[in-house]
Parts: structure tokens; sequence; C-alpha cells
């Protein structure tokens, strides 16, 4: 009998996923206005919204296609996280994270302040089955994290940087301290590695008072 592989987040880099060769180039679109985009750009560089996004190599899959190989515990690959954040995603095992009483996104100590207006979160949904996993695995996270239980989790926007012409031709230009915002006039010269929504209609519980409520859900 084959063992069970050891539970890996779904969105977890992997030894030998790396940075695609960079081949950036700025195309001018207005006065002092340019354009970031790659030498060989392909639709699926760019997210939803327009936005691109960092290249990284894609390692071996086992026979479910799910990612192989050597965790890099404190990475997130960053397409792995594009998609499951976009189709709202568990992101351990990648199924879907809805239920019933709303998606459950996890936070580590100090790291949100649930009475901000504005609670930003760059990490995917968990569904039910992988919540206590999740909790264990992350190295961001405690065994009892934050959790918040959110209604509505609309798009924000991405955390990124961005590039224009220094003495080195196309580089960073500039190393925003938070999340970009989708709309913003920096976004056409960000190449974004993580997409970040926005939680409203939510409330803070504990891990197990969640799970106990999830249970008498269903």
């Amino acid at each position: 009998m084959r063992p069970e592989p050891p539970l890996v987040p779904f969105v977890v880099q992997r030894e030998g996923e790396e940075a695609a060769p960079d081949n950036l180039m700025l195309t001018t679109i207005g006065p002092g206005r340019y354009r970031l985009h790659y030498a060989d750009e392909d639709p699926r560089d760019r997210d939803l919204r327009g936005v691109l996004w960092a290249r990284c190599s894609f390692g071996e899959v086992d026979d479910l296609g799910k990612p192989t190989g050597r965790p890099q515990w404190r990475m997130m690959h960053p397409l792995r996280q594009r998609g499951t954040m976009q189709a709202l995603r568990c992101q351990v095992c990648a199924e879907r994270a809805r239920t019933p009483l709303g998606y459950i996104f996890l936070a580590g100590p100090g790291t949100v302040d649930p009475d901000d207006p504005m609670v930003l979160t760059n990490q995917p949904p968990v569904c039910p089955r992988h919540a206590r996993s999740a909790a264990d695995l992350c190295p961001h996270l405690t065994r009892d994290p934050m959790v918040l239980l959110a209604q509505s989790a609309p798009m924000y926007g991405v955390n990124g940087v961005g590039y224009g012409y220094g003495d080195l031709g196309v580089q960073v230009v500039k190393r925003p301290k938070g999340p970009i915002p989708y709309g913003h006039e920096l976004l056409p010269t960000v190449l974004a590695s993580q997409m970040v929504r926005r939680l409203s209609t939510f409330r803070a519980v504990g891990l197990d008072e969640l799970l106990w409520e999830l249970e008498r859900a269903t």
C-alpha cells in the first residue's frame, strides 16, 4: 500500500520552482507614462484586471495533479496563490472553500485588527476540513489563530513592486509598503506576486468555536 504523503498546502512553493528569466520591457503609453510587459507575453501573464504577474516555474505533480517537491514553507507560489484567491478556493486542497457560514480566513497573531474598517488579506481561504491543518502547518500562524468568518471578500488589489528606468535599464524603482488597490495609477508598471482581498461583513471567532458552529450548521 502506498503511504499517505505528508500534507502540504497547495499554495506553498516547492523546491525547484523558480522565478522565470527576467525579460521585462516598458512601453510608452503617454507623456511620462509606461506599461510593463514581457517581451514574449502570454495572456496568462495577466490577471482578470489586467495586472502583470511575476512568472514562476511549476514543478512536477503527482497522480492527482498536486505539486510535489520539498516545500519552501515561507513562500507561496505566486500563480497558485492567485488562482486560489481569484476563485476563493482552499489554500490547502484547492477545493471550494465556501461554507454554510461564509468564508474562513486565518490570520497570525498581531497581523489583523478586526476593528479596523479596512481588513486586507493575502491568505487564500481554507475549507472546514483543512482549517485546523492550515493553522498547524503555516509558519505565520499559531495553533489557535485568529479566524475571520467573512460573508463577502471583494477583490482589493495586489502585492507587488513598481518598475521604471534606472541605471540598470528596466528595474524595480518602487516598493510599496502595502497592497496596491486595483485602479491605482501605479498598476500599469507593477509586477504582482500576491492577490489581496478585502474582508467585509465578517466576524472574528475562535477556531474551535467555528468548527463547532460548522458542525451544527451541517
